[in-house]
């Protein structure tokens, strides 16, 4: 069993927990994930290692309740404990030898966005970030990207906090204000992964993508995380997460996440029914 260290609410739907995981502390690097199952019968779920604390042997991931599964997550609390917690599983994110690099983080992808910014910063990267929301009460980890970022955009769709407008616009400004990226990192919504590499394309910089599809087993044998990278088909929890975002289909990824969504729906329902009957 792994102890729920402690328990933070970043946003209304949006929380952060530091897990007891001593083995994993000592391995997980910038881009693995972990595999966690809340109870004995919970959904496995893939979380991208937020940070991890070697000495106090805590690993941190941050989720969005979205499904039955992350809401069986988030009715757990500090001192709790789940009942798997598997990793580290996946390709660290290879961020060495580069100069100058604009991490974009989209919504929840921000936890993703935000190590590599962090790691980058450590090893002298001068990082420009991005991180776009559809409104204030969504934003997070602003301050942590302000702490290792050089210059910082915030982008609402509505406006209520930072600048209005998409992520791409911010990129785009700051693009033709003659900034030379050696690299961007983006992460977030594949909507708008796809639109990031489709600008990036344009200017010929070189974009990394995190493809977090479904990851079952976290092995490639399920064939659940499949992504077509150019005319090959890769699994995003072998061979990824990051792969080059301007060989991605992201179209054939993009209809692939629809089809789960009338099942996570009715799971979500189910859950909720069943939670109102406990409280009850």
């Amino acid at each position: 069993m792994y102890r729920i260290v402690s328990k933070e609410r970043l946003n209304p739907s949006v929380a952060r927990m530091a897990i007891e995981a001593p083995y994993v502390a000592k391995k997980a690097k910038v881009g693995q994930f972990i595999i966690l199952r809340a109870k004995e019968n919970s959904k496995r779920i893939p979380l991208t290692v937020a940070d991890c604390d070697p000495l106090r042997g805590t690993v941190g991931v941050i989720y969005q309740v979205v499904g039955a599964g992350t809401m069986e997550l988030d009715s757990l609390e500090a001192n709790d404990s789940l009942h798997d917690f598997v990793g580290p599983l996946g390709t660290p994110s290879e961020l060495e030898g580069l100069k100058k690099v604009c991490v974009v983080g989209g919504g929840v992808g921000c936890a993703i966005a935000y190590p590599a910014a962090k790691k980058l910063h450590s090893l002298g990267t001068e990082v420009h970030s991005i991180i776009g929301f559809r409104t204030k009460e969504l934003v997070i980890l602003e301050e942590q990207f302000r702490e290792v970022s050089t210059l910082l955009r915030v982008m609402t769709d509505d406006g209520s906090w930072g600048q209005k407008g998409l992520v791409t616009q911010a990129l785009d400004e700051l693009i033709k204000a003659g900034h030379q990226y050696d690299e961007v990192i983006t992460i977030g919504p594949l909507v708008m992964m796809k639109y990031v590499a489709q600008l990036t394309k344009k200017y010929g910089i070189k974009t990394v993508v995190s493809m977090n599809s479904i990851m079952i087993d976290g092995t490639g044998m399920c064939g659940g995380c499949r992504v077509t990278v150019g005319e090959q088909t890769k699994f995003a929890c072998v061979d990824g997460p990051d792969f080059d975002g301007h060989q991605i289909n992201f179209d054939e990824a993009i209809q692939r996440a629809q089809m789960y969504m009338p099942f996570e729906k009715h799971a979500r329902e189910d859950a909720c029914r069943l939670f109102s009957r406990e409280v009850g």
